[in-house]
């Protein structure tokens, strides 16, 4: 049995994942800065916060031993804020960089000793089209979203060689908390520039995160890919 870790599985994206990945049988670890309020077979949460480095050394010790070697990791926890450029408090630019950024980072770097350690792993991190569409009101969150993709791409040539794939997805609309805080107006504006001009589904997004993590994606890696169909 596959074991997968996906971040943020409290709530939103991240609980959509965990579920599917359940119904497949794969073991899945879970965590947020909180306890989650549902539980599963096979399901093990985590209450850690991504940005210390310390709490996600403690998690994948754990996690690594209560499976005898992670498969996958799914990058998901994050936050966001809709401000201008101008209006964006320091603390909540800190607090986005942290989460989104050095989360995906502080993951990535101790999953990966045991995936290339054992030759075979899949990471997918979860960034946006926000990055790719420059989205104004989104400045700090699209820049740590870019960073996620620069991330991806100089960890898929360094963990190449040791038979580990990373890539990356850019949901665009699904229904979460992120997007219940933006105005109608900017959605149905960003649905227009989609090749694809619907919202989204947790199952859209599994279909991309699953693809990456067969076996046969071995050959795939420093991808990043965009739902929707962005233009």
């Amino acid at each position: 049995m596959k074991s997968i870790l996906i971040t943020g599985t409290r709530k939103g994206l991240g609980r959509g994942l965990a579920e599917i990945f359940l119904e497949q049988g794969w073991r899945v670890f879970g965590c947020s800065r909180k306890e989650a309020d549902w539980s599963a077979e096979r399901y093990r949460h985590f209450v850690c916060d991504v940005s210390d480095p310390v709490e996600v050394r403690e998690m994948v010790k754990k996690a690594e031993k209560e499976s005898g070697g992670i498969y996958g990791l799914v990058n998901n926890a994050g936050v966001a804020s809709m401000n201008a450029l101008l209006l964006t408090p320091a603390q909540s630019a800190k607090e986005i960089l942290e989460v989104n950024t050095l989360g995906s980072f502080h993951l990535m770097q101790e999953v990966a000793k045991g995936m290339c350690r054992r030759k075979s792993g899949r990471i997918v991190n979860i960034s946006s089209v926000a990055s790719a569409l420059d989205l104004e009101g989104e400045a700090i969150y699209a820049a740590s979203k870019a960073a996620v993709e620069s991330l991806t791409r100089v960890a898929a040539r360094e963990f190449g060689s040791f038979g580990v794939t990373v890539n990356a997805v850019g949901p665009t609309v699904i229904d979460s908390d992120l997007v219940r805080a933006v105005p109608q107006e900017k959605l149905t504006r960003l649905k227009e520039r989609q090749a694809v001009p619907r919202d989204g589904t947790v199952e859209d997004l599994h279909n991309l995160v699953d693809f990456f993590l067969k076996p046969e994606s071995s050959f795939i890696s420093g991808q990043v890919i965009y739902l929707g169909g962005i233009r």
